[in-house]
């Protein structure tokens, strides 16, 4: 049961939140969870100096238990949910083992690193009724939201084709550290900042990757770095994705063709189409809905719905993993395995 405040002379229920993982993104976590109906009760990292700096950068912190063993952390204090930072690989064990304490969870991406993984946590959190959420930022933020309902509501017509660019000073950014470590990153670029790209193509357009094709560049590293993705999905749809991991800095292009329009996302610059020859216009003023943090406090409390379930990890992983797929085959077509 949540923690219970007195505010006004009424109770007031206060999700108790713990962290698994406490390095530098989770700064934005607590930042966002900061005036919402939830209480950071504890941190754990095994590295004792992200401990330190997430209590520096974060003072009202301070006094907060903290483990360098997770597990110690989910059995010693009492918990209503957690929030996942922690290297790749390592979610989904974290993920079933905070579910088996009955605990909701909130997990940086990408949700797992196997397919099978992912069709597992769908399965338990549809069983258990947790609230089980990805923090794919972009499922609150106007801009995004904006272009799905472009397609929702039909004014683009049938979607025949979507074009994702994505480019990142990632290779030099990311050396020596444990994302360029196959172990613990579970793939490079494209299971990383790629991650947010692949959620943005499945999540806006509603498709269903049915067959992939792709080649990818490791420059000298253990993880893919570039990454040159073909997808027809099974609508009959056809699209690509770039992810490019040593560029000189950051950029992403996002276009959606369907029969009836299009939408063009230019580096965050909205430009859209509706009807045949019709003038293109930009578009202005689209507040973001919130972020992930607060929707899942809000999932809990049921103040409202999920914005994020795992089942868009799921769609995620499974075209990543067939992009890894056809890369081991030398650039071969291979099919999603679709749960």
């Amino acid at each position: 049961m949540a923690k219970k405040e007195k505010s006004n002379g009424s109770e007031k229920k206060k999700v108790r939140i713990a962290f698994i993982g406490s390095g530098g993104i989770m700064n934005w976590h607590v930042d966002r969870l900061k005036g919402t109906q939830s209480e950071i009760v504890a941190l754990a990292d095994t590295a004792p100096q992200s401990l330190a700096n997430i209590k520096a950068k974060q003072p009202h912190l301070k006094d907060v238990p903290e483990f360098t063993n997770w597990e110690e952390m989910l059995k010693e204090v009492p918990l209503d949910a957690v929030e996942i930072g922690s290297p790749h690989t390592v979610h989904y064990e974290q993920i079933c083992a905070a579910m088996e304490k009955g605990l909701h969870v909130l997990t940086e991406k990408p949700m797992t690193c196997t397919s099978a993984h992912a069709r597992d946590i769908c399965a338990r959190a549809k069983k258990s009724k947790l609230v089980v959420a990805v923090s794919y930022q972009r499922h609150y933020q106007g801009g995004y939201r904006f272009l799905r309902e472009l397609v929702t509501s039909g004014k683009l017509g049938e979607i025949k084709y979507v074009a994702a660019f994505q480019a990142q000073e990632w290779l030099k950014a990311t050396k020596g550290s444990w994302r360029q470590t196959m172990a613990l990153s579970g793939g490079g670029q494209l299971n990383d900042s790629g991650s947010h790209l692949m959620d943005m193509l499945m999540w806006t357009t509603g498709l269903q990757a049915q067959e992939v094709s792709c080649r990818q560049e490791f420059f000298g590293t253990e993880v893919d770095i570039n990454s040159a993705v073909n997808v027809k999905f099974t609508n009959g749809a056809l699209g690509t994705v770039s992810v490019i991991g040593d560029a000189p800095s950051w950029w992403e292009d996002f276009t959606i063709y369907g029969s009836e329009g299009a939408v063009y996302n230019r580096n965050g610059k909205i430009t859209y189409q509706v009807g045949f020859r019709q003038p293109s216009l930009e578009l202005t003023g689209s507040p973001d809905w919130m972020d992930p943090d607060k929707n899942f406090v809000g999932s809990i409390l049921g103040n409202c719905e999920n914005g994020c379930p795992p089942e868009i990890g799921l769609r995620v992983i499974e075209i990543t993993e067939a992009a890894w797929r056809s890369h081991q085959q030398n650039g071969k077509p291979v099919k999603v395995e679709n749960a």
